[in-house]
């Protein structure tokens, strides 16, 4: 079973959360504040972990990175604090999806199944992605159809296939494409990311799978 390490400081939010992941066969584990948190995941090694940022003792940005110096295990933020920079400062430090409150229930299992899914399929699985009508190749390079991308396209398109459901903040994205000096050129995403859904998405203008998070970053969603 899928262990699930649920951290918030509201006994009703951790009560609901645990209720509905056992009904769904999670192991389930939770921590009222950072410290706990923290050392629970040390002891318990959880497969994924729902953190809230206003913790009572740390803040949970700096549990995040406390977390990245040692385990790569998905981190889904479900916090009150609603602001682009908060949801930013979080992706940054590592989180993998950031979820709002009030919460729907439903959607937020709809995240868990795919940061869960991702981390269960390997690079051989991810090799052939399919995207609307078109297959695409991450080995060969190569797009059903002949469709042909550029060189930062390629690049683009590769890092949103091969981490699917996740939200890819803009920084990580221009760091990796362009590299630290671009961070503000958010404009480069902009222009690319409409060729490449010029060539993928049935509709451009309504994309169901290359999808922007507005000020946030993009998520590709199979």
């Amino acid at each position: 079973m899928t262990r699930v390490l649920v951290v918030d400081d509201e006994p009703q939010i951790l009560r609901a959360l645990r209720i509905n992941l056992l009904a769904r066969h999670f192991e389930v584990a939770v921590a009222a504040d950072g410290g706990a948190a923290l050392r629970e995941a040390a002891d318990w090694h959880p497969d994924l972990v729902v953190l809230d940022l206003g913790l009572p003792d740390i803040d949970g940005v700096d549990v995040i990175h406390g977390l990245r110096g040692w385990t790569s295990v998905p981190i889904i933020v479900l916090s009150g604090r609603a602001g682009n920079q908060d949801k930013v400062e979080a992706l940054d430090a590592g989180a993998d999806d950031y979820v709002t409150k009030p919460f729907n229930i439903d959607e937020l299992f709809a995240r868990i199944r795919a940061v869960t899914r991702r981390t269960a399929v390997h690079d051989s699985e991810l090799a052939r992605v399919k995207v609307g009508e078109h297959v695409v190749d991450l080995t060969d390079k190569t797009i059903s159809g002949g469709v042909r991308m550029t060189p930062t396209e390629w690049h683009l398109l590769e890092i949103l296939l091969r981490n699917p459901g996740k939200l890819i903040s803009q920084r990580q994205l221009l760091t990796e494409v362009w590299g630290a000096k671009y961070l503000k050129e958010t404009h480069y995403l902009r222009q690319y990311m409409a060729q490449i859904r010029k060539k993928l998405e049935p509709d451009p203008a309504r994309p169901v799978h290359l999808l922007t998070e507005p000020g946030m970053g993009y998520r590709f969603q199979p």
